[in-house]
């Protein structure tokens, strides 16, 4: 009965979320049914459900595999790596944006660090192929001109995570900053107004009512962030790979597509990608609770 009364107040609420509610059905929990031919030998004839069994033997060959451990550690230091940097960086640009008073220099400086979202993945990867070519590279132009040698950044497998992490940083620190300059407009004002009266600095303010604020946000992103942290974005970094820089660049996102559809062994993707899938949960639940236990925010 409570459930009618509410759907009757309130039918234009719920009418608005049945698309979202119908999306996530369609395109993500009704397919988690086909995740079944991890534990099979899929046979494109006999279908998903007529193909045989094979227990846990796709996870044991993944398990077993030499490329297992260097896929791990490539997955997980990019993913950190990127945390470590992507996390921090819009926090800093909000609090600086805040800051300026100038409406004109602020809306132009939102527009610069925001445009850069709307680029696609293989403009952006065309961008850092040329800025970055050991030839005609600005970058490498730049260097020579101070009497550098020019380098091959997408040659060296050690400078791989940095050309991807920083130009990520670029590419959506603006975009980012957004969602807390959002949290910052929620601030009460009369903390700043008593901040003022106690004759307090703009950098005591930043640290002691702007972070406050905004920590909420911030610990409920590093959750969803650590939550991801074995799925790091696959299409950039496969267009960004090359023979030189695989010894580093080759993540488990990749790797599943060469191995599942390159090479049309879907079983075993498959069971890799529910592996990667039960880590990132397991980690996703673990932070959660974490951030729950220290700062009382938490998803749920």
């Amino acid at each position: 009965m409570e459930a009618s009364k509410s759907f009757q107040k309130h039918w234009q609420f719920y009418l608005l979320i049945i698309p979202a509610v119908l999306y996530f059905l369609i395109f993500k929990y009704i397919p988690m049914v086909n995740a079944v031919i991890a534990f099979k030998d899929y046979s494109v004839v006999k279908g998903i459900w007529h193909s045989p069994w094979a227990g846990l033997k796709h996870f044991h060959l993944f398990f077993n595999n030499p490329q297992f451990w260097v896929l791990i550690k490539n997955t997980l230091f990019l993913s950190l790596y990127q945390i470590a940097i992507g996390f921090p960086v819009p926090i800093l640009l909000a609090l600086a944006l805040n800051e300026i008073r100038n409406g004109f220099f602020k809306r132009a400086v939102q527009l610069v660090t925001y445009a850069p979202y709307f680029i696609s993945t293989v403009v952006m990867v065309s961008m850092i192929m040329l800025l970055l070519s050991p030839r005609l590279g600005v970058i490498n132009i730049i260097l020579q001109s101070f009497g550098i040698e020019s380098i091959n950044f997408l040659g060296i497998p050690s400078m791989f995570r940095s050309v991807y992490v920083w130009s990520d940083v670029w590419q959506g620190a603006g975009y980012s900053a957004v969602i807390y300059l959002a949290a910052l407009a929620g601030v009460d004002p009369s903390l700043y107004e008593a901040a003022k009266v106690d004759g307090a600095s703009r950098f005591q303010k930043i640290i002691h009512i702007d972070i406050p604020g905004i920590m909420p946000t911030a610990v409920i992103i590093l959750i969803l962030s650590v939550g991801n942290i074995m799925s790091v974005g696959f299409e950039k970094i496969y267009l960004l790979q090359n023979p030189l820089n695989l010894e580093t660049a080759e993540i488990i996102a990749t790797y599943v597509y060469k191995i599942g559809l390159l090479n049309a062994n879907f079983s075993f993707a498959t069971a890799v990608g529910l592996f990667n899938s039960v880590v990132n949960l397991i980690l996703l639940l673990l932070v959660n609770a974490i951030a729950k236990r220290i700062s009382s925010t938490s998803l749920w």
